[in-house]
């Protein structure tokens, strides 16, 4: 799915910037089109990763940046990772896009352990009302901020509004966190026969063109968006807004176990 030359460049580049930070990668993946399976022939590569300093960094009265990010380059490598504890955090806090970056179908440094217990513990621990209401803000605001009120539309924004609202869809039917990739989530959630056949001929002809532009609206797609942004709104499901378990002490031991205590 990924080209070598590319796959060489990703890893060149993340080894470089952890290795300015003083950080060691613990895991790295895409995330974006490309990992949710509507990429252009020119789409960015959006590289995200874990990682984790010497102990001695976390041993100060001064609390440091947590990220490492470095700039869209010649290669079209985007760059963006956490630092493991405020990784933990945010799993704690039932962060989606943490449980997407542990599921994407490319993965470019893997610690496998660490990675399936990261899984199993978001999985384990993950509020059903916080993926809920993550994904419906997603699905809004690109209903809104994109399509709403627009004769014409910029048409690869119509996958950035359907897959937050099929990833609801599955939240709103399993309460667990949905599958990444767009294909997994049309199988298992699925769309009016109009509205799939519409999507299909979007995505078909995105993954054949450089610079896929502004389009007229889809009538198809905006109905069904607009019906399931009614029907799906959070407040109204019968979803926990409490965490399915408590993973604070796991958490916390598998920080330390990751610094060396």
């Amino acid at each position: 799915m990924i080209d070598p030359a590319i796959r060489s460049h990703v890893e060149a580049t993340l080894a470089t910037a952890v290795r300015e930070e003083g950080a060691r990668v613990l895991y790295a993946a895409e995330s974006g089109s490309r990992a949710w399976g509507f990429a252009s022939p020119d789409s960015d590569y959006d590289v995200r990763f874990f990682y984790v300093h010497p102990r001695d960094w976390y041993v100060s009265l001064v609390e440091r940046r947590d990220v490492i990010e470095r700039p869209l380059d010649a290669q079209l490598v985007d760059l963006a990772g956490w630092d493991i504890r405020k990784a933990l955090r945010l799993l704690l806090r039932s962060n989606p896009a943490l449980y997407e970056w542990l599921v994407s179908p490319i993965v470019y440094v893997d610690d496998a352990p660490l990675r399936s217990e990261l899984k199993s513990m978001f999985e384990a621990h993950a509020s059903p009302k916080a993926l809920a209401y993550h994904y419906w803000s997603i699905a809004r605001g690109q209903w809104s901020g994109q399509v709403d009120g627009a004769s014409e539309v910029k048409l690869k924004k119509y996958f950035y509004l359907v897959r937050p609202l099929l990833s609801l869809g599955w939240v709103a039917k399993h309460g667990t966190p949905p599958p990444m990739t767009i294909d997994a989530l049309l199988d298992a959630v699925g769309m009016p026969t109009d509205a799939r056949r519409a999507l299909d001929d979007l995505l078909a002809a995105k993954q054949q063109t450089p610079e896929f532009g502004f389009g007229p609206r889809v009538p198809d797609i905006d109905a069904w968006a607009v019906s399931e942004l009614e029907s799906l709104k959070p407040g109204s499901l019968a979803l926990s807004d409490s965490p399915r378990q408590d993973m604070r002490a796991a958490a916390d031991d598998l920080y330390r176990r990751l610094l060396g205590l």
